[in-house]
C-alpha cells in the first residue's frame, strides 16, 4: 500500500488520538503520511484542518485524505463545502469499500467517539485500496460536480 505520494491526514482535538494511532499504522504499513494537525489536545474548530486536507486533495496533491473529529461527520461537513471533495462518514470496511467503488469519495471522515482503533483501520486500508468502479456509477458522480465543473471532477 505505499505510495511516493503523502497521505494528507488531520483532525481536531477530540479526534487526535485515533488520528495518531492511525498515522502510526499506516506508516507501518509503508505509507507516507502529512499531518496535517492538530498536534495537541488544545480545543481547535475542525473547519480548519478540514480545510487543509480538502486543499491537498483538490489540488491533486494527493489522491485521497484522511479525517479526524469527534462523530467524522463535522469534518465530512466542512470538507464537502470545497469543489472536487466527496468526504464521507465511515464505521466500517463495508461502507469505506462501497463510498469509494460508487460514490468515489476522496476523504475519509472517521468519529474517535464513535468508531475504535481496529475498526477505523479496517476502513481506512479499504477505503485506500479500493478502486472507483465507474461506469453506471460515473454519471452519477459527475450529477455532484458543481456546474460547468468537467466530468469526473
Amino acid at each position: 500500500m505505499a505510495g511516493a505520494i503523502a497521505l494528507p491526514l488531520a483532525s481536531d482535538h477530540a479526534g487526535l488520538p485515533l488520528k495518531l494511532a492511525l498515522k502510526a499504522a499506516l506508516e507501518a504499513e509503508g505509507h507516507t503520511v502529512a499531518d496535517l494537525g492538530t498536534h495537541g489536545p488544545d480545543s481547535v474548530d475542525y473547519p480548519d484542518f478540514a480545510a487543509k486536507v480538502a486543499e491537498a486533495v483538490a489540488a491533486g496533491a494527493a489522491p485521497f485524505g484522511i479525517l479526524v473529529c469527534g462523530t467524522g461527520i463535522g469534518m465530512a461537513i466542512a470538507a464537502n463545502r470545497h469543489p472536487g471533495i466527496r468526504a464521507a462518514v465511515l464505521h466500517d470496511s463495508t461502507e469505506a469499500r462501497l463510498t469509494r467503488g460508487h460514490n468515489d469519495a476522496n476523504i475519509a471522515c472517521l468519529g474517535a467517539r464513535t468508531i475504535g482503533v481496529e475498526t477505523a483501520l479496517d476502513a481506512v486500508r479499504a477505503f485506500l485500496s479500493t478502486p472507483f468502479e465507474g461506469g453506471r456509477h460515473q454519471r452519477r458522480v459527475d450529477k455532484l460536480s458543481p456546474p460547468g465543473a468537467k466530468p469526473g471532477a
